[in-house]
């Protein structure tokens, strides 16, 4: 049986079996489940603490992080990237339109937090004293 699936990753929908979902779901959660390094921002409470659950794929248990302002991570790919993509909200503002009447239409995205990747980096640059600190689930 063919399911029509949307990838996230390109442009095109493709059909797949269940078993390629299947495959492609392991491969997903694998990739997301690969540890990255880097620095966590809290753009919101500046030297703040920031502490959240996360699961990503159905069947995974919750792990909850704690995350501080400016410390060195080292998280799963998939946390770096809920971070990265999901943890804004956002701000309205009124417009008039053709006919002036006023029209309420999201203004932008007011970023909450963000994790800055140390890969393509040098620790160096960041801290030269800098604590390593790898998150765990809690």
């Amino acid at each position: 049986m063919d399911i029509e699936v949307k990838d996230r990753d390109k442009a095109l929908n493709k059909k797949m079996s269940e078993q390629e979902i299947k495959k492609e779901i392991r491969r997903r959660r694998d990739r997301d489940r690969t540890k990255v390094k880097g620095v966590f921002r809290f753009h919101e409470v500046p030297g703040g603490t920031l502490s959240f659950p996360f699961y990503a794929y159905e069947g995974d248990e919750v792990e909850h992080y704690t995350l501080t302002d400016g410390k060195i991570y080292e998280i799963p790919l998939g946390v770096a990237r809920h971070l990265n993509t999901n943890c804004w909200y956002p701000e309205h503002a009124y417009v008039l339109d053709e006919n002036g009447t006023p029209k309420m239409q999201m203004n932008k995205k007011v970023r909450r937090a963000s994790f800055q990747s140390l890969e393509f980096m040098d620790i160096d640059e960041h801290q030269a004293d800098a604590d390593i600190v790898t998150a765990r689930p809690v």
